[in-house]
């Protein structure tokens, strides 16, 4: 923008003269828009003519810097498009990492070719291919973030985690099934690596694979390591371990077969696998980027690095292996029909993630429960935790969990002013407690006899091995649970789901014989989530989290810190006088339970301070399910193990 020039105040016209009239508007200049040609092909289903070659090399692991030569084949001169994946399966949005690739260069036969970005499109980069070129070569460097304010990072002394779509480009043109490619890969001397990748062959630190297409490749990523270990689960599936330190690889008998029992749990919950085999892939760490992301024969996953050396103090950390695994057959196999695309520029249409993502997020909990992974008290704790903050949730009103699908789009995930009033990926947490309702109606309207494992059966089954994908859409899922037990499952969903202002997620605690209660100590779960972040979350009591070091943040919506002024960000200096601590703090909630004192705090914000006392009295408060009545335990029920004991 131009900086307007100086004028002299004295010289400027009243306000009124400025205001032109409608007939001087109309002697403005008034463009039109340029029309924008479609540029890049639209992705067909047609066999691509040859083999690309990709080659990474990952030994810069100081600089965390990829070195990516590929060679593309060819099939006519004139205008090649290229693309760098966009939207990503198991993302639900537009992430790709676009911004780190730098050093681009196309050639062919060793002579530069001239190449352009596209405008409307940056992740589009059209070359020109002279006559007679039968492939040419395309060079980057993929910059990985050294720091997580660049992003995650993807690099450590220790262990990386390789990504094929952050490395490669594909042509357009052509659905990403049907182009083939062939990987070779360098790591750093000594290190191992673990993909789902077939046909590797090692020749000192060069990993090379079999030819495969695009979209298995982008859905086969690899972590590596200085040190790692392996253990079969059987199922034909592998745990693929790196970690900070050799001393983190020490599992116990009793850890790998929780671990085993869990696959178990889940090839008899399906009743097949959808794949040929499958690879763990967990990271133990603090310093490579957490993740947990599905693919059909592997997942990323990461952990603390006392997993396993400090298991009895992880119970909370042990459900996102199940939610991975399940996602080869929730996510993976069956796929929402507008969310499965050609290549990874087509958006995705996230609507029904209260499937994909909820109904995972249901079965991760009953399996970890039947396996042993977590505590049928960790379960319990965890849906409690979730039903009690959606109780208090003020975005209930206005938004419905199906627009929460659309957060990762229209967020991108990234830290919100007031949560519990513009509300987030819902769909994960309140899915899974919409699906715990659905069980529960299941088996007490069948006398047990049936639940939404006959419905995990019949909709994720199908022929063994299958690793392919299988769309569906709602009216699939409606026909399915319809096929289990009868009732208006349209209904039922449309009105928990897709409408807003609905009441707290509770009714499946009530069906299963407990309610949800509050109490002044936290349940489990809470207990261990907020000893692993070192924070005091006293949402249903302040209405706020306070990290470690006294900032406020995840600010209830119309609660008692909102109603005095405090903001995410604002720093508390000193309860009732004194320093700020967890202890003071809780011991002011407790005091103020005589009805009288409030709790007195001196706050800064921005270089500003100032004391704030909170009219509040209730105490603390956290949310636990507790046994209601003498029937059945319908939970002792969902979380009977399936497999053979």
């Amino acid at each position: 923008m131009k900086k307007a020039p100086f004028v002299a105040a004295a010289l400027i016209a009243p306000a009124f003269a400025l205001i032109p009239s409608a007939h001087a508007q109309e002697g403005n200049s008034r463009p039109q828009p340029v029309v924008q040609p479609l540029t890049i092909p639209l992705p067909a289903d047609k066999p691509y003519p040859g083999t690309m070659a990709l080659k990474v090399d990952a030994t810069d692991v100081a600089r965390g810097i990829f070195h990516v030569r590929q060679t593309i084949p060819v099939a006519r001169a004139g205008k090649l498009t290229l693309l760098y994946p966009e939207w990503l399966p198991g993302k639900h949005a537009p992430r790709g990492a676009i911004a780190e690739l730098a050093g681009f260069k196309a050639s062919a036969s060793g002579k530069p070719l001239v190449w352009t970005r596209q405008p409307t499109d940056v992740y589009a980069f059209d070359v020109e291919v002279p006559a007679g070129v039968k492939s040419i070569d395309v060079a980057f460097d993929f910059l990985s973030p050294t720091r997580t304010s660049e992003g995650r990072v993807v690099v450590t002394p220790a262990m990386m985690n390789l990504q094929w779509e952050q490395v490669s480009l594909y042509p357009a043109g052509y659905f990403t099934r049907q182009i083939p490619v062939q990987l070779d890969v360098t790591l750093p001397d000594g290190w191992t690596g673990a993909s789902a990748l077939d046909g590797l062959k090692v020749s000192g630190n060069r990993y090379s694979y079999a030819p495969t297409n695009y979209e298995v490749l982008v859905d086969s990523p690899m972590f590596a390591g200085k040190y790692y270990r392996k253990w079969d689960l059987g199922n034909k599936v592998t745990l693929n371990v790196v970690a900070d330190e050799a001393k983190y690889l020490e599992a116990s008998p009793d850890h790998i077969a929780r671990h085993a029992a869990l696959v178990s749990e889940a090839v008899a919950l399906f009743g097949v696998r959808h794949f040929d085999r499958y690879e763990f892939l967990l990271a133990l760490t603090e310093e490579l980027g957490g993740i947990g992301l599905e693919h059909h024969r592997s997942s990323e996953n990461s952990r603390n690095p006392d997993y396993f050396t400090k298991w009895n103090d992880n119970d909370s950390e042990r459900g996102l292996l199940p939610h991975e695994l399940t996602h080869s057959w929730n996510g993976k196999y069956r796929r929402p029909d507008r969310m499965w695309t050609p290549d990874f520029r087509t958006p995705m249409q996230d609507n029904l993630l209260w499937v994909y993502e909820g109904q995972t997020s249901f079965w991760d909990l009953v399996l970890a429960g039947r396996s042993g992974m977590q505590s049928k008290e960790m379960v319990l704790a965890e849906w409690a935790t979730n039903a009690g903050f959606y109780s208090a949730q003020a975005g209930r009103q206005w938004r419905s969990v199906e627009d929460t699908t659309l957060d990762p789009v229209i967020a991108a995930r990234k830290p919100k002013p007031w949560p519990s009033w513009s509300r987030g990926e819902d769909y994960y947490n309140e899915g899974s407690l919409t699906w715990l309702e659905a069980d529960m109606l299941i088996r007490q309207a069948t006398n047990n006899a049936k639940s939404l494992d006959d419905f995990a059966r019949a909709f994720f089954g199908g022929r063994e091995g299958d690793w392919g994908q299988d769309s569906y859409d709602f009216d699939d899922v409606v026909a399915a649970l319809n096929a289990v037990h009868p009732h208006d499952w349209a209904k039922f969903l449309r009105d928990r789901l897709q409408a807003p202002n609905q009441p707290a997620p509770v009714a499946g605690f009530e069906r299963a014989g407990y309610r949800l209660v509050w109490r002044d100590t936290p349940n489990v779960y809470d207990r261990d989530r907020m000893a692993q972040a070192k924070n005091a979350d006293l949402t249903h009591s302040l209405g706020m989290v306070v990290d470690k070091d006294g900032v406020a943040g995840s600010i209830l919506w119309d609660g008692p810190a909102f109603r005095a002024d405090i903001v995410n960000g604002t720093k508390i200096l000193a309860v009732e006088g004194m320093s700020y601590s967890r202890e003071r703090l809780e011991t002011a909630v407790r005091t103020a339970t005589d009805g009288k004192t409030p709790v007195r705090l001196l706050v800064e914000r921005g270089g500003r301070y100032r004391n704030v006392d909170i009219d509040y009295h209730a105490g603390l408060r956290w949310p636990h399910l507790e046994k209601a009545g003498g029937g059945p335990d319908w939970f002792d029920r969902l979380l009977t193990p399936r497999r053979a004991l």
